[in-house]
């Protein structure tokens, strides 16, 4: 069943270009406009489930986390760099250009192409970790969550459940902040999926929202507590 939500990522056209969302209006604004004094940046950065294939701009899960951020007075701005159909690969050659300005949090949602391809493991964990080193070199103090992926056994039980550990294993390796499984309440349930059974409604981004919400609120309120650096 999984198989049809993941699907959802490799379906659209890959001529999309990445897109940016204020928190508050979800209006398209350059990923390397430079933000306000004072303003953090939150950078979701992933493929179309990020890039929320078939619904408005406000309807997907990084714009419907910007609106959760205002409702708190957290000033925060909400970057979408979304791209359909995006690969780790892909992903390890853009993130130099999406980062020519620095961010506080790096959202990292990629390797779900990876895993319906079949593609070697040991590529997706290298691409992986490239996209995390660049992460740390263009913007030192970020904290970078990583959002954890499952592919169905098709490809045989073991590479599905090799899979699901590798984002594990990234995450311990590199202290990241950990969402277990973004698609948790929505793989597979046509409910909320659109009519093609593999992109979310709007209701199944709601659903991923409080998914990333659950793991990013506490994140973002210890970041905004914490004195500044040399206090």
């Amino acid at each position: 069943m999984l198989v049809l939500a993941l699907s959802a990522c490799d379906s659209s056209p890959a001529t999309n270009t990445p897109a940016s969302q204020s928190a508050a209006s979800a209006a398209k604004v350059p990923a390397n406009e430079p933000a306000s004094a004072g303003e953090k940046r939150v950078l979701f950065f992933g493929n179309s489930l990020t890039a929320g294939y078939g619904v408005e701009p406000d309807q997907a899960f990084p714009a419907l986390v910007g609106q959760k951020i205002d409702s708190l007075g957290l000033d925060y701005k909400v970057i979408n760099a979304g791209l359909s159909g995006e690969t780790t690969a892909g992903g390890r050659s853009r993130v130099g250009w999406v980062l020519r300005q620095p961010v506080d949090v790096f959202v990292l949602e990629l390797g779900g192409n990876d895993g319906l391809r079949g593609l070697p493991l040991t590529a997706t964990r290298r691409n992986l970790q490239a996209i995390i080193d660049t992460v740390r070199r263009r913007s030192p103090k970020a904290q970078i969550v990583l959002a954890g992926m499952q592919i169905p056994p098709n490809l045989g039980a073991t590479y599905a459940a090799d899979f699901k550990a590798l984002y594990q294993e990234i995450a311990a390796k590199n202290k990241l902040v950990l969402i277990p499984f973004l698609l948790q309440g929505v793989g597979g349930d046509r409910r909320l999926n659109q009519p093609d059974g593999i992109h979310p409604t709007p209701a199944g981004h709601r659903i991923l929202a409080r998914n990333v919400w659950s793991v990013l609120q506490p994140l973002l309120q210890a970041q905004v507590a914490a004195p500044p650096a040399g206090a």
